[in-house]
């Protein structure tokens, strides 16, 4: 068994190749995790509250899930064709130009997945204290945050076994929702049939809107392209698991939706944003609360569990590449990237005290939606540049598929510099300071080979 000891004993330099044990099933499951967050329980007060159709409620869920199965199938194509972990600094740095790549490493290797780990986490202690009254939410979400981190630095076989296990028990939690909701709610009165007025809701500014936050509640389908390294036979694993994952996805997001709109009132739900513990009190009474807040707490383990493992992968490969990081790439003797993860960790911890991971997630989300922008332009860019690249999957709906995915993705984009434009420039400023990192990073590995050069002659 491995020891807390052995964990830290003896670091040393990931040699070039890295160890494949992760299976097709585990990267689905890392994926399902990372997306199935806290999102589709929270949001579907607002879009009711503009939007009052059932259908045109989950025609949201369907088009933004579509969007993100045109933006998996994409991955899948660059994550076969290159199947090193990073994600997008693999893939932009492989594309465009290391410099590109190493932005969108600095972005998300800093805050890009602490953040959001953060976010969960205070949520975790939010409905945890729901159901024990008087329990600090920031204990409960530093305390989840370190035992899933310890789990991860036991090895990669622990956290295969740890992820697996919480995403199933997730997975059959809200399957469980679904069939008591549709056995034992109240049902509504309402139709999910389409009418006349739906395609006014469809073309409306709310639908749009609505689209963009609901396109942040699939955010996570590209999360096995950020261990890519870590999987078995990767050419056929990460597209198999990146389109599964989405699809599985799409059918909770939209089956979820489904339930709380035909076991509760519109009326109950409009504006208000636990809706989930409201569809839960009609659906099994007085403990009905209690019982979906115990489920987005476990759902939240997952999902704090998959940052925690993708996010140092990030690192890892930025270390591997450039001597700055390069004590951010030591792995311990079961191959975990210990100090990558304790970064992260300390990064987390850290915006948990100060209650920032809200104002962080709003600052970087105009540049990390930015690196998938490109990303998925990078299909497209190396059809025409290496039209000869060996690519043992090629995306299906070939060029309509990137389009869909990249016009909805502009769009996105758009709405937060309109919206946001001060956070957006904030993280794009964020995101440039790379370059003053990329720039020393370079000139420190120039000088180290001029120095071997002339120590051997």
């Amino acid at each position: 068994m491995t020891t807390a000891a052995s964990i830290s004993a003896s670091p040393t330099v990931s040699p070039g190749l890295d160890v494949r044990t992760v299976s097709t099933v585990t990267a689905t499951a890392l994926a399902v995790a990372d997306m199935i967050g806290i999102g589709v329980f929270t949001s579907l007060g607002f879009q009711v509250a503009s939007i009052p159709s059932a259908f045109s409620v989950l025609m949201l869920w369907i088009v933004g899930g579509i969007a993100a199965l045109c933006g998996a199938l994409s991955y899948a194509e660059l994550a076969a064709a290159f199947p090193r972990s990073g994600g997008e600094y693999n893939f932009l740095s492989r594309i465009y130009h290391p410099a590109i790549g190493f932005l969108a490493g600095w972005i998300s290797a800093a805050l890009g997945f602490s953040a959001p780990i953060a976010l969960a986490a205070m949520a975790f202690g939010e409905y945890f204290k729901g159901l024990f009254p008087g329990a600090s939410p920031l204990l409960l979400g530093l305390a989840v945050v370190w035992v899933v981190t310890f789990i991860h630095l036991t090895g990669v076989k622990h956290s295969s076994k740890f992820q697996n296990i919480s995403t199933f028990i997730k997975g059959g939690l809200i399957l469980a929702l679904i069939v008591a909701g549709l056995a034992y709610g109240v049902p509504q009165s309402i139709s999910f049939a389409p009418t006349e007025g739906d395609l006014g809701y469809i073309a409306s500014a709310p639908f749009a809107v609505s689209l963009v936050f609901v396109m942040y509640a699939y955010s996570g389908w590209n999360a096995a392209t950020y261990i890519a390294g870590e999987i078995r036979e990767p050419a056929v694993s990460l597209p198999r698991s990146i389109i599964a994952a989405t699809i599985i996805v799409i059918a909770c997001y939209v089956a979820l939706n489904a339930v709380f709109l035909y076991t509760t009132p519109i009326s109950a739900m409009a504006g208000q944003l636990d809706v989930a513990l409201i569809a839960g009190r009609h659906i099994f009474g007085a403990v009905g609360g209690g019982i979906v807040g115990a489920l987005i707490c476990i759902g939240l383990i997952s999902s704090v569990s998959a940052m925690t493992w993708i996010g140092p992968r990030v690192t890892m490969a930025m270390g591997k590449d450039h001597a700055l990081f390069r004590p951010l790439s030591l792995t311990s003797k079961n191959g975990v990237p210990t100090y990558a993860i304790l970064f992260q960790l300390v990064i987390v911890s850290l915006l948990l005290m100060t209650q920032s991971f809200e104002a962080v997630l709003d600052t970087i989300q105009f540049s990390l939606t930015l690196c998938s922008f490109l990303a998925v332009l990078g299909v497209i860019v190396l059809r025409w540049k290496e039209p000869h690249l060996s690519r043992p999957y090629r995306t299906w709906g070939y060029p309509l598929t990137p389009f869909v995915f990249l016009g909805v993705t502009a769009f996105m984009m758009y709405h937060l510099v309109v919206e946001r434009p001060l956070q957006s420039l904030a993280g794009l400023a964020i995101m440039l300071t790379g370059l003053a990192a990329y720039a020393y990073s370079r000139n420190r590995s120039r000088v180290s080979e001029d120095l071997n050069r002339i120590q051997h002659g």
